[in-house]
């Protein structure tokens, strides 16, 4: 289709709007314009088609043979163009939510409350995304991310939702015999860690625990640091939002924790107006933290 071969859509809606209501004055108000603006997009359609379209009859106006083809033919074309709209929006309803999130807050999280989200809304289907990379909301075809950090990511609009509240933790057992908040009692234990994460080493290093100088063992995934810390190999350090279950249960039992901050676990979203499917998921995770 050669776009230079077709008038101004906002002319061909203005002579619609006028078709259907046998008048500018009506049509005018339709679409919001004055009078002469209906008029303008008339004559200007006229001109380029090189036909007259309309012409007075009475105190209204009636289309002649050329107005009545193009009428019919706009008539049938917005048709098809509201359905192809309506359509690509049931679509849009119909797929499930996409939510990225790091494999840890999925896991240990998200998962053992979703079934709750689940329970209130079996009409909204989620669809979580567990990985590591940073993802383009628009680019990938994501709904929403949530991503720990101490938030300023550009292109988005971000909502904290929980803090990642730092705690060192180890089972009851591994952790017999040290006092809660002992640093040099845990410099010399065996921690548990994920590699290429220099966050928690960082953090580490603030409260005057050296993991650099620690006999450290190292998992490919903090899943599996988890995992490894609950069977008693070692110490690791989590945030308190991944963990929380495995304390209140007595599995594991806190040995350090860090003071609140905005360092924590973030709702990134694409900006602009939010799709209400998503505005009740991101409710329900605020409500459920």
């Amino acid at each position: 289709m050669d776009w230079r071969n077709v008038p101004s859509l906002s002319a061909l809606r203005a002579f619609d709007a006028m078709a259907r209501h046998g008048g500018f004055s009506k049509a005018a108000r339709e679409l919001n314009v004055t009078h002469a603006a209906i008029a303008q997009h008339v004559r200007s359609l006229e001109a380029e088609l090189g036909q007259t379209l309309v012409m007075r009859e009475g105190r209204g106006m009636a289309l002649t043979e050329a107005g009545r083809v193009l009428a019919d033919g706009l008539q049938s074309g917005f048709v098809e163009i509201a359905q192809g709209v309506e359509a690509t929006k049931q679509f849009g309803q119909d797929r499930p939510l996409q939510i990225a999130t790091t494999p840890s807050f999925a896991e240990n999280w998200l998962m053992p409350r979703i079934g709750a989200f689940w329970s209130e809304h079996p009409e909204i289907k989620v669809a979580i995304v567990p990985g590591y990379e940073l993802v383009d909301l628009t680019r990938d075809g994501f709904d929403m991310a949530i991503r720990y950090g101490r938030g300023g990511w550009s292109g988005v609009e971000e909502t904290y939702l929980v803090s990642a509240g730092n705690v060192i933790v180890a089972t009851p057992e591994r952790a017999a015999g040290i006092k809660p908040g002992d640093i040099s009692a845990l410099q010399k234990q065996k921690w548990l860690l994920e590699p290429g994460r220099r966050e928690p080493r960082v953090w580490a290093a603030e409260q005057g625990l050296d993991l650099d100088a620690a006999d450290v063992e190292e998992f490919s995934a903090n899943t599996m640091v988890l995992a490894a810390t609950r069977a008693g190999y070692g110490f690791s350090l989590q945030g308190r939002a991944l963990v929380e279950a495995d304390i209140a249960s007595g599995r594991l039992v806190c040995l350090f924790e860090a003071e609140q901050s905005e360092l924590g676990y973030y709702i990134l979203t694409r900006p602009g107006q939010m799709q209400d499917r998503l505005r009740q998921f991101c409710r329900w995770l605020q409500k459920s933290v």
